[in-house]
């Protein structure tokens, strides 16, 4: 159905593969839709008895892919299945909801809880979302030169991306309650960091600069890149020091840096494409929001994604 190109009411703007699809919704407005879920993260808050930010996780993963395409985020269906209808668990979750949904400024218009023993052990958390935004400010990568710069924001850590291998490796050695010396943390509290949420600089880095690519560093990390525009390369040669986390999955692993840059956000949860005379702006509005920015990289002309001389896509 997703290859219709026009229904009831409106005409699909975007093909499937982008971080959200468009439609026509008359005047000057497109309707973004998204539907995205936290993951196997949700097995480290089950483990930790720790249920209070896996919510902020499912509003993270919707809003910060309707932004890449320049929309405003305006609203929120949730959807939890769960095996028991656990009134400590289900309050924990919907607060961490709640607190996503200040956060990035949207709406929870309604939800579904669906008690399936049969079919769920545990929970698993989704979301489906809305945003708007007016058509001719539509950003989906095509604008992205040669010389523009790719800038980067920081993460709060392994985000909802990865848990799987992260779990495999790091459970491997250590109990999820351990204190880790290496993160100074214990292992399950950083693995349950919540998903940064990035709607509310992105938005005013959009009204305010220009902006060529937007990019949501998720599953599949740094190849995401290769969604904004496939004829050119992403040469990444200025990324910051790797945090803890992912240093010590590395290593207690044996994972290659193609693999790791191919699997976890690696300290980069999102990056705007741009000319490089907009970056003093970005970095300023960044700032605001006691958010960390950096050059990291620039477009190139051979297509593909390179890091440390890697090509990973």
């Amino acid at each position: 159905t997703f290859l219709l190109r026009k229904g009831k009411f409106g005409q699909v703007l975007i093909e499937v593969g982008h971080y959200a699809g468009l439609i026509d919704i008359g005047g000057d407005l497109a309707l973004a839709l998204h539907a995205d879920g936290v993951g196997t993260k949700t097995l480290i808050a089950k483990a930790m008895n720790k249920y209070d930010s896996i919510g902020i996780d499912c509003i993270a993963m919707n809003v910060n892919d309707l932004i890449c395409l320049g929309a405003e985020p305006v609203a929120l269906v949730d959807y939890l299945a769960i095996d028991e209808p656990d009134e400590k668990i289900i309050l924990e979750i919907m607060d961490g909801l709640v607190k996503g949904a200040e956060e990035a400024d949207v709406a929870i218009v309604g939800g579904e809880t669906a008690v399936m023993p049969d079919l769920i052990n545990g929970f698993d958390l989704s979301a489906m979302s809305i945003g708007v935004i007016k058509k001719d400010k539509i950003i989906t990568g095509e604008k992205i030169n040669l010389g523009d710069v790719i800038i980067g924001l920081e993460s709060n850590g392994i985000h909802s991306n990865g848990l799987t291998l992260a779990r495999k490796v790091l459970l491997s050695k250590y109990n999820v309650k351990d204190y880790i010396p290496e993160l100074n943390s214990i292992l399950g509290e950083e693995l349950l960091k919540p998903t940064k949420i990035y709607v509310k600089p992105v938005l005013e880095v959009i009204k305010n600069c220009e902006i060529h690519g937007l990019a949501n560093i998720t599953g599949g990390a740094f190849l995401k890149l290769t969604r904004l525009k496939k004829s050119v390369g992403f040469k990444l040669n200025s990324l910051p020091e790797a945090p803890a986390i992912f240093k010590l999955i590395q290593k207690l692993g044996a994972i290659s840096d193609r693999e790791m840059y191919r699997t976890f956000n690696m300290g980069i949860g999102f990056c705007i494409i741009a000319p490089e005379k907009e970056y003093e702006q970005i970095k300023e509005v960044c700032k605001k929001y006691k958010l960390n920015s950096w050059v990291i990289g620039e477009i190139i002309s051979k297509p593909g994604v390179f890091i440390k001389n890697i090509q990973i896509a």
